[in-house]
């Protein structure tokens, strides 16, 4: 039972992932009106660099798949955890409301890269 309670929160971990990805390509959520200026600013600067933001939402749709399939789970953390780290410091920073979810999200990837202990030990281990 465990098993599938963190395969359905890994999945839907994935897929706002994706959906997040998806999104910056495609811009298909509205984008709320009262946004704070700072935050405005800071995207308006995101998308003045022509190349960033298409290669965030390459790397959180591929992390994304790759966090919903077990064997590639701790890859799709690893990829994800830079960008995740940016999601919470933009909340921390401008948009204070939205941090009790990037810390949910953080800590599911936290979980999953614990979980996968084992496939990280190699990069810290003394040869």
């Amino acid at each position: 039972m465990k098993k599938k309670i963190l395969f359905v929160i890994y999945l839907l971990t994935g897929l706002m992932f994706i959906n997040g990805g998806l999104n910056k390509l495609f811009n298909y959520i509205p984008v709320p009106d009262d946004l704070p200026e700072n935050l405005v600013k800071m995207n308006e600067a995101l998308m003045a660099i022509n190349w960033l933001l298409p290669l965030i939402a390459i790397a959180e749709i591929i992390g994304g798949i790759a966090f919903i399939i077990p064997r590639f789970r701790a890859l799709g953390a690893l990829i994800l955890f830079p960008i995740m780290v940016g999601i919470i410091l933009t909340h921390i920073f401008y948009v204070p409301s939205g941090i009790p979810m990037a810390i949910i999200l953080f800590a599911i990837q936290v979980w999953a890269m614990i979980e996968n202990k084992e496939k990280f030990l190699p990069f810290i281990q003394k040869n």
